[in-house]
């Protein structure tokens, strides 16, 4: 936005370099070369101070991005994400295990991360209908997405929001019926529900990798609200994460 603010200044720059260039070669006075210089250095140090703002600015959006994904994450997705995790086979990711590993080793579980597996397709199905739970969330997301200028988030929440949309139009037509069932029908439509839930988890763990390392008291907050979350609902179903 600042750079279209600031095009006609800038062309201006541009178009006083070009006459100090016409008057030299009219009148061949080479002291207008240096006349012709000033606009042009004025013009990079613009573009250096607009591009060290653009940066500031871009990662002052992104920390404030952080602090909404965690009001979000320790409110309304925390039983999206606490279903996903109960749902994987492979690898062995639990609440307990993220909160007590160093950087290093919840990177190393992020690698693994890459290729999931869940214990049954009717497993997934709860965590298909928590996404739908979470609509008022992807819509939240993606207003701030377009507030800050963030075309992958936006992205990302244009593609769930049309999962959930599938979802739902299923359901309506479906009563009782599963729609992993329907998923796995057509192949399309099975890789899409499986990358959801799996981004889902990638997600989760790219973010608590990042405030491990910048918010670490944010981090353990978190983690311990989870992880309480996690031993009750084990509790309540008959089991408990170790």
């Amino acid at each position: 936005m600042r750079e279209k603010k600031y095009l006609g200044f800038y062309i201006g720059l541009v178009g006083l370099c070009l006459i100090f260039l016409v008057i030299e070669e009219i009148t061949h006075y080479e002291f207008m070369y240096h006349m012709a210089a000033i606009p042009l250095e004025i013009l990079m140090a613009m573009f250096i101070v607009q591009r060290f703002l653009n940066k500031r600015e871009f990662k002052d959006k992104r920390r404030q991005l952080m602090f909404i994904k965690s009001h979000m994450f320790r409110t309304e997705m925390r039983a999206l994400f606490l279903s996903n995790f109960a749902a994987v086979r492979s690898p062995v990711i639990t609440i307990h295990k993220i909160r007590e590993a160093s950087p290093r080793e919840l990177k190393k579980i992020r690698a693994e991360a890459e290729h999931i597996e869940y214990k049954s397709l009717e497993a997934m199905e709860p965590v298909i209908m928590e996404y739908v739970k979470a609509e008022n969330v992807w819509h939240t997301f993606k207003e701030r997405a377009i507030t800050y200028n963030f075309e992958d988030v936006f992205n990302d929440m244009i593609h769930i929001l049309h999962f959930v949309n599938d979802v739902k139009l299923f359901k309506e037509h479906n009563p009782g019926k599963l729609f992993i069932h329907e998923a796995e029908k057509r192949e399309a439509l099975m890789d899409k529900t499986h990358r959801i839930l799996s981004d889902g988890i990638q997600k989760f763990l790219d973010y608590v990798i990042e405030i491990k390392e910048k918010q670490p008291m944010l981090f353990e907050e978190l983690l311990s609200d989870y992880e309480i979350s996690s031993q009750i609902k084990g509790k309540s179903s008959g089991l408990d994460e170790s």
